[in-house]
Formats: C-alpha cells, structure tokens, sequence
C-alpha cells in the first residue's frame, strides 16, 4: 500500500508529542470514524509511514456519510470518546465548536510544526478559524465551480457574470438540442448548494460581516430569480427532483453543455473509458461572477480523550497536512485545501487542471456555519423548490429562505 517512501524531519513538530514517552506513543492507537470516499483511502494507503516514524497505530472505520453524525456526538456527549481523533464535515464546524466537544488547536499550532499560512484562507473561513483559535484544521476540500464543454463553447468566451451564464446556457439548448446546464435540483443539500453558487455569484450572501442575515437583499431575489429561469428554461427534464448523480450521467453522456458541481468531478468525467462522449472537450471555471460555494471537511480533536491521544492526534495532523504527505495524496488525487499542493510542479504534470481548481477553492465562500447548519439546508431547500416549480414568488420565497435563517440563528 505504501507507494511513496517519505522522510519525516523534526520541523513537522513530531516533538509536539510533548509529555509522551516513546513507549506511551506506542500504546497510543488513534481511532477516527471517517466517510468511505476516495479521499479516506488515499489517506489510509500513507498510514503505515505515520506508524513507523511514530510508533502510534491509527485505525479507520469507515462508514457511509448518513451515519456519521448520530454516531460522532453519541461519542463526543459520553464520558470519554472512543474516537480520538476527528473527520468533522463543514456542515458540523458550528455545532461542533460550539457544543464545546473540540479541544482547541491554537495553542498546539503556536508550538509550530504546521505552517497555518499554508492553507488557502477560504478553508479557515469555511471551517471556524476565529484568529488564534483553531476547532478544526482543513483536511480537504469540495468547493464547486463550472464544468463545461470546451468544443461546443468554441471561440466564445465563458461569461463573466451570472447573467451571462444562464443566457448562455439557454442559448446552449436552443443551438445544440442539449440541456444547457445539469442541475441538481432535489430539495435539501442538492439544491441548497447548487444555489449557493448563484447567491455568491451574483454578489449576494446569507450573512454580512456581522453575522446578520442579508440573503433577502436585491442580490439575493437576482440569484433566485436566475436560478429559478436557468431551471425552467436551460435544465434538464426532472432536474428539480435530480441529484449529483444525475447531473453527472448527464454530462458524462455528452448530453449537456455544463454543470455547476464540485471541482474534482473535472477528472471523473474527463475519462476516455468511463466517459468517451466527453473526454478531452471539458473545462474547469471558477463559477462566472467571481465566487462559488465552498465545502470541505476537517481534523479535530475530541476535548473526552486523555491526554496522550489528544498530543499523538496533534502529531497525525501535522503529519497528513505536512508538506510532503499532502503532496503525495494530491499526486493520488487529493482535493488539496493548501495552495502548494495544487501548484507543484509535480501534481501539475499529471494533473493541469489543478491550477484552475486552486482558483475556484481559493474563490469560494461559505454556507452559514452555526448550530443549525444541517437543518437549514431543508429551510432552504424547500423555499428554492417553490420558486423554482412556480409555486411560489421569487420575492416571497427569499423572504421565507431569509426568515427561516434568522428563527433558526436566534435559537
């Protein structure tokens, strides 16, 4: 399993292990639950360097995203968490913190060994960082932007506004008898982040710099209004009850000119096996108007855990966000949450449209993060599927979106 052979330097703060005697280290084993996706077993095939330089065992249990959120806060309300180290998705960077279960990494990155100022700071953004105070470190990240079909673009610039785009994708339609954007309209978190790219595009946000919700501002009955006219005059038949799997049949299928998703579908689709129809005409933008939805996961720490597993956690993070390793997951296919990773030469070699995807991470803005994030996403999602169907108003479905966010923040 081990396809690189890394040397570990003291600078990657291994001496972080203060307090732990070699033969304590060793009796360490990190346990952490983790999402079954690609990411997780690039991470898991590294492993074995980890316990060599360290002598701490760590163990993957992996498990469909669905059930990891129960199964974590049972753990993190009980006495003493059997999972001592953390995978913490963004949607869970408010509760999380703000429950009180996370040990706060500031104080261990101030020792050194993590270059903090490595990481693109949208993934700060997106996952708590409050200055010094640090509940979770980034892991890697799933921010969306556009994928679209180079050759039936052809000498046309990609629009730079919004407006623009959802032009262009009815035009699309109109011109090639395909669908002009695949869109992931299924109430809930498919439709609550697909939307989040035109709220950001069209310079609109959920909160301001003061944490008070604006999204029933002008820019944000523009991004309603654009979404709900891309769906009904560009989307495919059915896309307000598809999902990411469909959009992606779509445009692996070559039968629509783009989709706003996630960056790393750029290489599944652009594969002459899997997707023959499509490989080689595809390209990657960050999301016309200038900013898309950010996403990620994170490390953390459970604060029930000795203090042995908390220092030996710490040292894992240094180590799978080191410089080297977060190099060698990105040459496997990591989705990099720091800039170096995307822009080695190396990485770039066999994968040229990392520089482009650096751009869309570094260019993504969040989803609010608080208490309630998980149940806004329904709020919303609910009020996006009124006015997307016509069932509703644009002006009276934002105004709902808009108070349903402040009832839940006020909780």
């Amino acid at each position: 399993m081990n396809r690189y052979t890394l040397p570990i330097s003291a600078s990657l703060g291994f001496a972080a292990l203060v307090g732990l005697s070699t033969a304590a280290s060793a009796q360490v084993t990190l346990r952490a639950l983790m999402e079954d996706v690609p990411e997780t077993s690039i991470i898991e095939g590294l492993l074995p360097q980890f316990t060599e330089k360290t002598g701490i065992n760590v163990e993957f249990e992996k498990i469909g995203y669905g059930d990891m959120h129960d199964k974590l806060v049972l753990q993190l309300t009980s006495p003493a968490s059997y999972y001592n180290l953390l995978s913490v998705d963004f949607l869970w960077a408010g509760e999380f913190p703000e429950a009180g279960w996370l040990e706060d990494l500031g104080p261990m990155a101030a020792n050194g060994g993590l270059d903090l100022d490595s990481f693109i700071p949208s993934m700060w953004d997106l996952l708590g960082r409050q200055g010094d105070v640090i509940p979770i470190v980034p892991m890697y990240n799933y921010s969306m932007g556009l994928i679209y079909r180079k050759d039936l673009l052809g000498d046309q610039p990609l629009p730079d506004t919004l407006e623009g785009y959802v032009a262009m994708a009815a035009d699309m339609k109109a011109a090639h008898g395909i669908v002009g954007s695949a869109m992931q309209g299924q109430r809930g978190d498919p439709n609550a982040m697909e939307f989040s790219n035109y709220l950001f595009a069209a310079g609109g946000d959920y909160l301001d710099a003061d944490r008070k919700v604006v999204l029933g501002s002008d820019s944000g009955k523009a991004a309603l209004s654009l979404y709900a006219q891309n769906m009904q005059n560009a989307a495919q038949d059915g896309a307000l009850n598809a999902n990411l799997d469909d959009t992606r049949r779509l445009m692996c299928a070559g039968e629509a000119f783009s989709m706003v998703t996630y960056w790393w579908m750029l290489p599944a689709l652009d594969n002459a096996n899997d997707c023959p129809a499509v490989a080689g005409k595809l390209g990657l933008a960050v999301m016309p108007g200038g900013h898309g939805e950010s996403g990620g996961w994170g490390w953390g720490i459970p604060k029930n855990v000795s203090d042995e597993e908390k220092a030996a956690a710490w040292a894992f993070i240094q180590w799978v966000q080191s410089p080297e390793i977060a190099k060698a997951r990105a040459l496997q296919g990591h989705a990099p949450v720091q800039s170096a990773a995307f822009l080695d030469a190396d990485v770039l070699a066999k994968y040229p449209f990392y520089a482009d995807a650096e751009k869309v991470v570094a260019a993504g803005k969040s989803f609010p993060i608080f208490t309630y994030t998980a149940q806004y996403e329904d709020v919303l999602g609910t009020q996006l599927s009124l006015a997307a169907s016509g069932q509703a108003s644009v002006d009276d479905a934002i105004a709902a979106a808009d108070k349903g966010l402040a009832d839940l923040m006020a909780q």
